[in-house]
């Protein structure tokens, strides 16, 4: 790593705007009791390092009490720990040793359904007065042969009717995802005074916010119409049969959004000797309602950090570099002035970066994903270029899309592959557990991609990823201005510049061929390019700084290995501002030797004796 690290970093940015969000499955992160599956514990026993790595923000998926039909996102307890993965007492000792390493804790809230085994549905199908309008609940209607059918043509993102008939009540209740996860009314007070209080209960354990799963399905066309076709198959029970016009996105998620917005800010106003709390919210939606939730027209406030899915959702490994730019700069040219960007790389419910962009990706994937501007959020294991287990069995297999699908086609839909336990070492269970069966089964291939080996190696994965978040440090990532354009359909590349300071420049590779490139349009002198972070297949390494010098073309060239990135800096032009800091070190210095060598020469002289008379 180069000098460029000795700047200061005072910028007042909020402790979130430039955060690293490492996503934590707890499920498969380390299991410290030995019966296979994830826990509280585990976590805390690995917080040093995520310190160690540089990450100051957490994110876990859901640890509250469930039945775990969709593990932990059916929740029958929002203010109890579910009991494989510890007790309250381990959730308040994993709050206190993350605030003493620097790292916050956000909590995964799952608000648009609960479990069926939830007091709440079992009061709400008892029709107990409290709680009978706090789920969608609607009558049936009969077809010309007389059969009872749903009320309307709804479909559940995973597979089949969004309705499901209870015999006690006598009414179908709506579920969006599993039978097993009923839908609360967010049009019902009581449940928005419900949800506020667990998250007062949170907050009051000291987590820093939120992120809020399913978003944009809190609310529903209270009239139930049947959704247009949407001309895509022709299986009524897909979720891709209809537009969902009617079950998502509707605006009155935008006004709860912005209800939890005032919420968390009251909450940072009235205990200022914390930091500012916040939410992530998660929803896969248009642009233009996703920039509605950092701001309406009207300027209201809502989510810090709506989720940007396009590196998963509009990128592949067959998109070429114009590609990355258009998804880059749309986001940034919509998003509302003042705001702060976010990208996510990948999460639990979609396959791994080294699975989606090939496992020569990984490096320059985690350089793009790290010096863009704003939030960087990184799933647990992609720090190493963890792949997805694509073999696993039918009997092992426990993702409910999946078990819906059946044997013949589990696997097109499971992701349990993205969902395996994590790799800390070569040891049995790849260090994750003791247990003679792990809830699901560890990639094969931990033996030779681990943690433990990739500290060990001179190059790989984790060391790229961990030199990446150290320059995150600079100023000119911090708050440094972005430009970004395709040198040509197979190389990008982008600029952070930032006055005084030195232009960091990220280049990538997404071709699966080595690309000559030259630089001479893109940066004015590209002779004086320093490497700051180089990929485990790069012929650079970092410090390397005469490689274009020596070049012979007459248009300076860098070799890019296939998929490959680097990270480069250069000064701008005149005297970048850690140069002058040393210059004025050095004649401070030089001052003080001047001055001892006079007072020397005074005292061998005799001349320290001064006659005023």
């Amino acid at each position: 790593m180069s000098s460029l690290l000795s700047a200061q970093t005072e910028d007042f940015i909020d402790w979130w705007q430039h955060a690293v969000f490492y996503q934590i499955y707890p499920r498969s992160f380390k299991d410290s009791n030995g019966d296979g599956i994830g826990d509280l514990q585990g976590v805390i026993s690995k917080l040093p390092y995520l310190a160690e790595t540089g990450i100051t923000a957490t994110w876990l998926s859901p640890i509250f009490q469930s039945p775990m039909v969709d593990f932990g996102y059916d929740v029958s307890d929002y203010k109890s720990i579910q009991t494989e993965y510890g007790t309250m007492a381990d959730f308040e000792q994993l709050v206190n040793t993350a605030t003493s390493l620097g790292i916050k804790i956000i909590l995964d809230f799952v608000p648009n359904h609960t479990s069926d085994k939830h007091e709440w549905f079992i009061k709400s199908a008892a029709r107990d007065p409290l709680y009978d309008n706090f789920y969608v609940w609607a009558d049936g209607k009969l077809d010309n042969q007389g059969v009872r059918q749903p009320p309307n043509n709804w479909q559940s993102v995973f597979y089949g009717s969004a309705w499901q008939w209870h015999e006690q009540r006598g009414q179908y209740y709506l579920h969006q995802f599993a039978k097993e996860q009923p839908d609360l009314n967010f049009r019902n007070p009581a449940v928005v005074r419900a949800m506020d209080d667990v998250l007062l209960f949170w907050l009051n354990k000291g987590v820093a916010g939120f992120r809020i799963d399913a978003l944009n399905h809190l609310f529903e066309d209270e009239t139930l119409p049947d959704e247009p076709l949407s001309g895509k198959t022709t299986d009524p029970l897909s979720y891709d049969y209809t537009k969902h016009i009617y079950t998502k996105d509707l605006p009155e998620v935008l006004s709860m959004v912005q209800h939890w917005r005032q919420l968390l800010d009251d909450y940072t106003a009235k205990h200022s000797e914390g930091a500012t709390r916040i939410m992530m919210t998660e929803a896969y939606a248009d642009l233009q309602v996703l920039m509605d939730y950092y701001e309406d027209a009207g300027g209201v406030r809502g989510s810090q950090l709506p989720f940007n899915f396009h590196f998963i959702t509009d990128v592949s490994g067959d998109s070429d570099a114009r590609d990355f730019v258009y998804n880059i700069e749309k986001w940034l040219i919509y998003m509302p002035r003042g705001h702060t960007a976010n990208w996510v790389m990948g999460n639990h419910d979609k396959p791994r970066v080294a699975t989606r962009f090939g496992p020569a990706s990984v490096d320059a994937m985690n350089m793009l994903l790290l010096t863009l501007p704003g939030v960087a959020v990184t799933y647990n294991g992609e720090e190493l270029g963890m792949q997805d287990y694509d073999e696993i069995s039918w009997e092992d297999t426990v993702d409910p899309p999946a078990r819906i699908a059946g044997k013949l086609d589990y696997k097109k839909v499971s992701r349990d592959p993205e969902r395996t336990p994590f790799q800390w070492s070569n040891a049995t269970n790849a260090g994750f557990s003791t247990a003679a069966k792990t809830w699901l089964p560890v990639n094969p291939n931990y033996l030779v991609l681990n943690l433990e080996a990739q500290k060990q190696a001179v190059k790989s994965h984790y060391k790229v990823y961990k030199s990446l978040i150290e320059l995150r440090k600079l100023p000119v990532l911090r708050r440094g201005r972005f430009s970004i354009e395709p040198l040509s359909r197979t190389v990008f590349a982008f600029k952070r510049t930032l006055k005084d300071y030195d232009t960091l420049v990220t280049i990538i590779n997404v071709s699966a061929k080595e690309q000559l490139v030259n630089l001479t349009d893109f940066i004015n002198r590209p002779q004086k390019l320093v490497v700051e972070v180089a990929g485990v297949d790069s012929v650079y390494a970092p410090g390397d700084s005469s490689f274009l010098a020596n070049n012979r073309s007459d248009k300076p060239q860098l070799r890019l290995a296939p998929r490959a990135g680097l990270v480069l800096s250069y000064e701008q032009s005149g005297m970048s501002k850690q140069r002058r800091l040393l210059v004025k070190q050095i004649i401070k210095s030089f001052n003080v030797v001047l001055v001892a060598l006079l007072m020397y020469n005074l005292w061998r002289h005799k001349w320290t004796k001064v006659n005023f008379n």
